[in-house]
């Protein structure tokens, strides 16, 4: 029994220490691609979420294989097409018709709710 915990304890520090390493080399690569660009505001939209999807993509892999994997890869495109629709609008809203921030950004939740469901329906289930 203990060799067993030994080594699932094992294969886990050695899949979050791949985690940390791969994911802070990606993140310090999309912050170097961020710095490249102007306005420097891109340098947030290049920092985690990109480099946080490519490094949980590569370890899961290895662990559960590439059907399981083009599954999440999908299911991370719907999100970033529902929080799309959803900035889009908000910034509609900010820009446009001069709304608070806090009104806008709460209101468009459902926006994005509306896009994220009709995503999965459409596409992922």
């Amino acid at each position: 029994m203990l060799g067993i915990s030994k080594q699932k304890g094992s294969s886990l520090f050695t899949e979050l220490f791949l985690r940390f390493l791969i994911g802070g080399a990606v993140v310090s690569a999309f912050a170097v691609l961020g710095d490249l660009f102007k306005p420097k505001s891109f340098a947030g939209l290049f920092g985690a979420a990109p480099s946080i999807a490519l490094a949980t993509v590569v370890l899961t892999i290895n662990t559960e294989g590439a059907a399981y994997v083009a599954t999440e890869a999908r299911s991370m495109v719907a999100g970033a097409v529902a929080f799309f629709i959803y900035a889009s609008c908000a910034s509609c809203l900010l820009v446009r018709y001069k709304f608070p921030a806090l009104a806008a950004t709460s209101s468009m939740i459902l926006v994005w709710l509306a896009a994220a469901l009709g995503l999965w329906v459409v596409w992922l289930r």
